[in-house]
């Protein structure tokens, strides 16, 4: 019904900048919070940003003064730019959104696939 996918994914040396992006689709009415979550080898997943449909945004502390998420909602897109990045924040990152389908007004979360962001030299 509903289908988020991520792009923006890639190889990138520490200090440098990548910016992703997650376009939703499918039989949505309305999307509430969306979110960017990572997950590195051997850890669980966590949340790096949040944004509500308001535009009141949440980070991680790890991330906070280089990262920063933004939405557009004609398009039902979430962006994630990301400066300064760490080998640290390296990981598969995943697009989250809570979405409510037509004919519905409860709210579901979906995932997207994932995309790879590495940092190294």
């Amino acid at each position: 019904q509903v289908q988020l996918v991520e792009s923006g994914g890639g190889l990138v040396q520490p200090g440098g900048s990548l910016a992703l992006s997650c376009v939703a689709s499918g039989s949505i009415f309305k999307i509430n919070t969306m979110g960017w979550y990572r997950q590195a080898p051997g850890k669980e997943r966590e949340l790096v940003a949040a944004i509500s449909s308001g535009g009141n945004t949440n980070y991680a502390d790890s991330v906070k003064g280089r990262f920063t998420i933004s939405r557009d909602d004609a398009k039902n897109t979430v962006y994630l730019r990301m400066n300064s990045l760490k080998p640290e924040d390296m990981g598969v990152y995943y697009c989250n959104a809570e979405v409510s389908t037509i004919g519905t007004t409860l709210l579901r979360g979906y995932w997207g696939q994932g995309t790879q962001v590495t940092v190294s030299s």
